[in-house]
């Protein structure tokens, strides 16, 4: 049998003083909190907002990529940042995520590592997905860092590329800014047009699986032209691996 569930129609409590005096004792919300806690009010609210903008962008970004990658890929998103791409591909994949970055610490839940900038701190053929967020305009030695993503990707492992594109003037204009704000930080950036971004590609070894460019729209606050691409390790990128692996 079910227990008799309370009903409001019951005798209601006794009338007690103390409950009223401790009532009464509450400190009461100032009507008019001032100018100080309004600021202070906004701020959190704009951090709030800036927060939930940041782990947005990232999340529509894992969705693109979790289409172009298979479920349960090992994943290691190098120069990762906060860390909310990598985060949001290991429940959209079902996999472990790794993060590295020059920072010492990142934002979101994932593993982390701290990195050089030129040798990933990763094992070889460790990984099946290498995420490149627009990190490629910043590699001081670009050939070194392409030479560890072929080390560490497995056979038939993909690498996922999104570059700034300077196509116009305006794009050119906003790459300008974009290495004046990061070149005390990582040195000055280096962009390159789609058909320059191909011959890195092709020297280093890999073949282009698919690209496409992407909207100026998605991103108010940096407006350039973008580019995604998908790159699988070719014939010669293997050869050249199968050849670092027998001297080593």
């Amino acid at each position: 049998m079910f227990e008799p569930s309370f009903s409001i129609a019951e005798a209601p409590l006794p009338y007690s003083p103390q409950t009223t005096s401790a009532s009464a004792s509450l400190p009461l919300e100032p009507a008019h909190a001032g100018p100080s806690a309004l600021i202070s009010g906004i701020q959190r609210r704009w951090r709030r907002e800036r927060r939930r903008r940041k782990v947005g962008r990232a999340f529509d970004m894992a969705l693109e990529i979790a289409r172009v990658l298979p479920a349960n890929s090992r994943l290691l998103d190098v120069g990762c940042g906060n860390g909310y791409i990598a985060h949001h591909l290991s429940a959209l994949l079902g996999t472990k995520a790794l993060g590295i970055d020059l920072a010492s610490t990142t934002e979101a839940a994932i593993e982390y590592r701290q990195f050089d900038g030129q040798s990933f701190p990763v094992a070889d053929n460790s990984v099946d997905a290498v995420l490149l967020c627009y990190v490629l305009h910043h590699a001081k030695k670009l050939e070194t860092l392409l030479t560890e993503l072929r080390r560490v990707l497995s056979e038939g492992g993909r690498a996922v590329v999104y570059e700034d594109i300077p196509a116009v003037w305006w794009d050119r204009f906003i790459c300008w800014t974009h290495d004046l704000k990061w070149r005390k930080h990582t040195g000055p950036c280096r962009f390159r047009d789609e058909r320059e971004w191909r011959k890195v590609f092709q020297r280093a070894g890999f073949e282009i699986f698919s690209e496409r460019t992407l909207s100026r729209g998605r991103n108010l606050a940096h407006p350039v032209r973008r580019r995604l691409f998908v790159l699988q390790a070719g014939r010669q990128g293997q050869s050249a691996r199968i050849n670092n692996l027998s001297r080593s």
